[in-house]
């Protein structure tokens, strides 16, 4: 799907993006956030960007856990950066996150500026994975962090084959049906199955000027956390 089809889906599902998640994932989406953040461990006063920060869920959760980190959000889509603000205004007023539109293929954000870069399962709808994780290690200072979140599928044969059943034939009717649309969760199976397997991204990484690979589990590997650390210049 082309960046502006997607930035058109995430238009039209923004307002019901939350409950979406958490339903079709039984609430997981809630404890692979809180890992992601548990697994950061920045300095006291380090700046954090969240690439396709959405409706601000990862950006909150880590601004949660480190209170003294700034959070900045960037995204693509307004109708997704609307529902952060209210959820940020009305719940979080004093939470040290801003939010602000931008590309992750050409971020508003300036060189060798933030200690952190994070990106929650928004990296397999990009269609240019290397300019943008160029991008990341361009903002980042030497020695910052990388940590993306995807969704993939279980290693274990019998789990894969069951999750494959539930993600391939439940999942994309159920999922649509909740977004209103008829196209948004057979795209999310799609792009899944499209996202390259653990060694081919993480040599993707490598060759944006990462090193000290990495990836983590959670739940069984239905979705991972990769993490790299740019390189000192």
């Amino acid at each position: 799907m082309k960046d502006t089809a997607v930035k058109a889906m995430f238009e039209t599902i923004a307002p019901s993006y939350d409950f979406q998640n958490s339903f079709l994932s039984l609430r997981r989406d809630i404890y692979w956030r809180r890992v992601l953040a548990e697994e950061l461990q920045p300095e006291q006063g380090s700046v954090i960007l969240d690439v396709a920060v959405g409706t601000a869920e990862t950006a909150l959760a880590i601004s949660r856990r480190y209170p003294g980190v700034s959070v900045v959000g960037v995204d693509f889509s307004p109708a997704m950066l609307a529902v952060g603000k209210r959820k940020i205004n009305c719940r979080y007023p004093d939470a040290p996150v801003s939010l602000t539109a931008g590309d992750g293929r050409q971020l508003p954000v300036r060189t060798g500026s933030v200690d952190v870069v994070t990106i929650s399962f928004g990296i397999r709808n990009m269609e240019e994975r290397e300019m943008v994780l160029g991008e990341f290690n361009r903002v980042l200072k030497p020695g910052g962090r990388l940590f993306i979140m995807e969704f993939s599928y279980p290693d274990n044969p019998l789990l894969y084959r069951m999750y494959r059943f539930y993600f391939d034939h439940i999942l994309p009717p159920v999922g649509n049906w909740l977004s209103r649309t008829n196209y948004a969760y057979s795209y999310l199976a799609d792009s899944v199955n499209a996202f390259p397997d653990d060694a081919g991204f993480l040599a993707e990484i490598g060759r944006a000027g990462f090193a000290n690979l990495n990836v983590r589990k959670l739940t069984f590997g239905i979705a991972k956390i990769f993490q790299g650390r740019k390189e000192d210049q």
